[in-house]
C-alpha cells in the first residue's frame, strides 16, 4: 500500500477520493484552507487527518510516497515548493483515479456543463441497486451512499462511474479532467460556456468535449442530450454508437406524459418510439427528467433490465446541496440549498421550485462566487434567470479585486434590472462589516407564511445557512 498526501484535500472530489483510498488501505493525509461542511465533516467522520493551512512542516512530517495535487494549487504554495525541491512524485487527482480506481473496470463517465452530480449519482444508484456493486466518484455526497467515492466491489467485470468535469486537471496538466477517465460509456448532458478562468470561449470548451468524445472506443456508447444542439454537434464526430435522450420525439430515449406532484415526477419511458413502461423518480424540473433519461440509458447499456431500473428510481435520494431541503420552520417557511451558480442552473432550479411549491413565494439568495459569475460575462443572463423569485438577495461578489471594474459583475445594475421586473432586491455587504448577518436582518421583516427561501452558491456563502437556521428556528 502507498502513502498519499492530498494538497487541497478540502475540494469535494479530493476529499472523496482521499476517503476511498483510505478505505482501500492506503495511508492518507493532506492539507487545505477554508475547509467547511459538508467536506470538512466528511473528512472528520472518516478519520482523515488533515492540516488547516499550508506549511512545508506538514509535508515533511507526513513523508508521503506521492503528493496528490488539487487543481486549485499553484506554484508558490509552500508544500508544493517543498515537494518539488525534494523530488516527491506529483500526481493529479484525475490521474490517481484512473490508476487506482478505474483501472480495468468498465468506465462510465458523465460530462456536461450542468447536471453531472445528479446524473452520476443516479447511474451509481441504479447499478448498486441492480447488484453490480459499482465504484464511483461523485462531485458531491450522494445520499444513497453517504460517501462521494469508493472502489468497485467486483474484482472482475466491474464498473466505475465518474463525474467527468471539464475543468483543468492540475497546474502541470491543463487538460480537462474527463480526458483522463478512459470512457467506455459516456453521457454529455449539455454544453454551455463556463469556467471563464480557463476557457476563452464556447468554442474552446467544445474543443475539449470533442477530445473527450474521441476517446470513447468504437465498442462503447455515447448518450447525448438531443435537445442541446451544441452537444449533438460535438457528438457528431464520435466513432462509437451514439444515442440521444431528450423531451423531443426525435431522441431515441424520451419521456412522455410527465406528471409532477409533491413527491415525485412520473413519466412514460419511450425508447425508439416504443413505451417501455412508467417511471417515477423523486426529482423535479425538466432538467432532472433529462438527467434521469441519461442515467436510465447508461444503466441499460451496462445490462440492467428495465424492471430493475424502474424499481430502483423511486428510492433515489438527491445528492447534498442539490435542491436539498435543509428544514421546515415556523409559519411553514422552507429553507432549501442548491449548488446552482451558472445562470442556466439558477433558472431551471428556480423553475423547478416554482412548479414544486406553486402558490408560495420564493426568496432567492445568490452568491456570485464562480470565476464566471463574478465577471460581467453573464451580466444580462443573470438579469433574466430569477423569474420565479419574488425577492432576490445578492451576496457579495467573491474576490472582486481580481478584475477591473469594467470586467466585474455590476450588482448595482443587476439590482436595477431585477427591480424593473417587480422584484424586491437587496445587495448584501454594501459598506457593512456585518456580512452575511445583514442578509438575515433584511429577511426577518420580509418573511411571510409559506415562504420558500433558497440559497444558491458553489461555496459556503459565509456561513449564511447556519445563520438562517438559527433565525428561522
Amino acid at each position: 500500500m502507498s502513502s498519499f498526501y492530498f494538497l487541497g484535500i478540502g475540494g469535494t472530489a479530493m476529499a472523496s477520493v482521499a476517503v476511498a483510498l483510505s478505505h482501500a488501505g492506503h495511508a492518507v493525509t493532506g492539507s487545505d484552507t477554508q475547509l467547511y461542511p459538508p467536506m470538512s465533516t466528511y473528512l472528520d467522520d472518516h478519520n482523515i487527518r488533515y492540516f488547516t493551512g499550508f506549511s512545508e512542516k506538514n509535508l515533511k512530517g507526513a513523508s508521503p510516497d506521492a503528493l496528490i495535487v488539487g487543481n486549485a494549487i499553484s506554484r508558490g504554495n509552500p508544500e508544493l515548493e517543498y515537494a518539488l525541491d525534494h523530488h516527491i512524485e506529483l500526481i493529479s487527482m484525475p490521474d490517481l483515479v484512473r490508476r487506482h480506481l478505474i483501472g480495468e473496470n468498465t468506465s462510465v463517465v458523465v460530462a456536461g456543463t450542468h447536471g453531472k452530480t445528479t446524473t452520476t449519482s443516479l447511474v451509481a444508484w441504479l447499478l448498486e441497486d441492480g447488484g453490480l456493486k459499482p465504484g464511483f466518484l461523485v462531485g458531491g455526497i450522494p445520499e444513497n451512499f453517504s460517501i462521494g467515492c469508493r472502489a468497485s466491489g467486483r474484482s472482475e467485470e466491474g464498473f466505475f462511474v465518474t463525474e467527468g468535469d471539464e475543468y483543468d486537471t492540475a497546474f502541470f496538466d491543463k487538460r480537462s479532467k474527463f480526458l483522463l477517465y478512459r470512457p467506455d460509456i459516456a453521457i454529455i448532458n449539455n454544453i454551455e460556456f463556463d469556467h471563464a478562468d480557463i476557457f476563452d470561449s464556447l468554442e474552446d470548451i467544445k474543443r475539449s468535449f470533442r477530445l473527450f468524445v474521441n476517446l470513447i472506443p468504437r465498442s462503447g456508447t455515447l448518450f447525448v442530450n438531443g435537445d442541446d444542439p451544441v452537444a449533438v454537434a460535438v457528438a457528431a464526430g464520435a466513432f462509437c454508437n451514439v444515442e440521444r435522450f431528450g423531451l423531443s420525439a426525435e431522441s431515441e430515449w424520451s419521456a412522455r406524459n410527465i406528471v409532477v406532484d409533491g413527491e415525485a415526477s412520473t413519466f412514460d419511458l419511450v425508447y425508439h418510439g416504443s413505451c417501455l413502461g412508467s417511471i417515477s423518480v423523486p426529482l423535479f424540473g425538466h432538467y432532472n427528467i433529462l438527467n434521469t433519461l441519461a442515467a436510465i440509458a447508461a444503466a441499460t447499456r451496462t445490462g440492467l433490465p428495465f424492471d430493475a431500473i424502474a424499481r430502483a428510481l423511486p428510492r433515489f435520494k438527491r445528492p447534498k446541496r442539490r435542491m436539498e431541503i435543509v428544514g421546515t420552520y415556523p409559519r411553514n417557511i422552507t429553507l432549501i440549498e442548491d449548488f446552482a451558480h451558472h445562470p442556466t442552473a439558477i433558472r431551471v432550479t428556480l423553475e423547478a421550485l416554482g412548479q414544486l411549491y406553486a402558490g408560495r413565494r420564493i426568496i432567492t439568495c445568490f452568491e456570485p462566487r464562480s470565476n464566471t459569475t463574478t465577471r460581467n460575462i453573464f451580466q444580462q443572463e443573470l438579469a433574466e434567470c430569477f423569474g420565479p423569485a419574488s425577492v432576490v438577495v445578492m451576496g457579495k461578489v467573491h474576490r472582486p479585486e481580481r478584475y477591473l471594474p469594467d470586467k466585474s459583475l455590476n450588482t448595482t445594475r443587476l439590482k436595477e434590472e431585477l427591480e424593473q421586473q417587480g422584484k424586491s432586491v437587496f445587495l448584501a455587504g454594501q459598506g457593512s462589516a456585518n456580512y452575511p448577518a445583514d442578509i438575515v436582518e433584511f429577511l426577518q421583516p420580509q418573511q411571510r407564511e409559506g415562504d420558500v427561501v433558497v440559497l444558491l452558491s458553489n461555496g459556503s456563502f459565509g456561513g449564511l445557512k447556519n445563520l438562517l437556521i438559527e433565525s428561522l428556528g
